[in-house]
């Protein structure tokens, strides 16, 4: 949700070449994207001025980002996600699971890049086509959440208390991070993140207003 760069856990291989050249040229693309963006802003940065700026041709950009409104959001995090929550005690509370596999991943975001996770808040804020794309690509995110939870429960993925849960939970965080945005970013993002999490287990229950 806010790590645009690829949080590389300690334990993972080295990438090889090939990898690492693919990873170099996202990362531009990326870059470039935003630069651009800061500099004049969202609808008036084209796919070409991105390609020129990253040294890219724009089939290349279109390789790696299918469109605009995914270089802004995609990120290297969701396969990451996947196997963090698997490292998870399986008795463990998912919401807990959760929490926890996201403070490591917004400290990480926020180590690297925090101006970057501010903009890609502010965008899929305020660009109607980002926050739509945001919201057909958050299917992803929630069939991950979809297995885990299977797994745990020895449910289906596709069952409804399964899918509902996941999705839940996706679209509560979702709204966390346009809040944020839609507040100046004044907050802390970690905190509001557990405010949230504590929302979806606990309801209203002695928390009149947390402010």
């Amino acid at each position: 949700m806010t790590a645009a760069r690829t949080p590389t856990p300690e334990t993972a291989p080295p990438l090889g070449l090939r990898e690492r050249k693919k990873l170099k040229t996202r990362l531009a693309i990326r870059d470039a994207t935003y630069r651009l963006i800061r500099e004049q802003g969202y609808e008036a940065t084209t796919v070409e001025q991105i390609a020129e700026a990253a040294e890219v041709s724009p089939s290349t950009v279109f390789r790696y980002f299918p469109t605009k409104e995914d270089i802004v959001l995609t990120d290297e995090y969701d396969p990451l996600l996947e196997s963090e929550l698997r490292e998870r005690p399986v008795d463990e509370p998912i919401v807990e699971s959760l929490r926890i596999v996201l403070r490591r991943a917004m400290s990480l975001g926020f180590a690297e890049e925090p101006e970057v996770t501010r903009l890609r808040t502010k965008l899929m804020t305020e660009v109607p086509a980002v926050r739509s794309r945001m919201l057909e690509s958050m299917s992803v995110t929630g069939a991950i959440l979809c297995r885990i939870i299977a797994e745990r429960t020895g449910r289906e993925p596709g069952d409804l208390e399964v899918r509902t849960f996941s999705m839940g939970l996706i679209g509560a965080l979702t709204e966390t991070a346009a809040y944020w945005a839609e507040h100046d970013h004044e907050d802390d993002l970690p905190t509001l993140v557990d405010r949230t999490l504590d929302m979806l287990t606990s309801g209203f229950a002695g928390a009149e207003n947390p402010r």
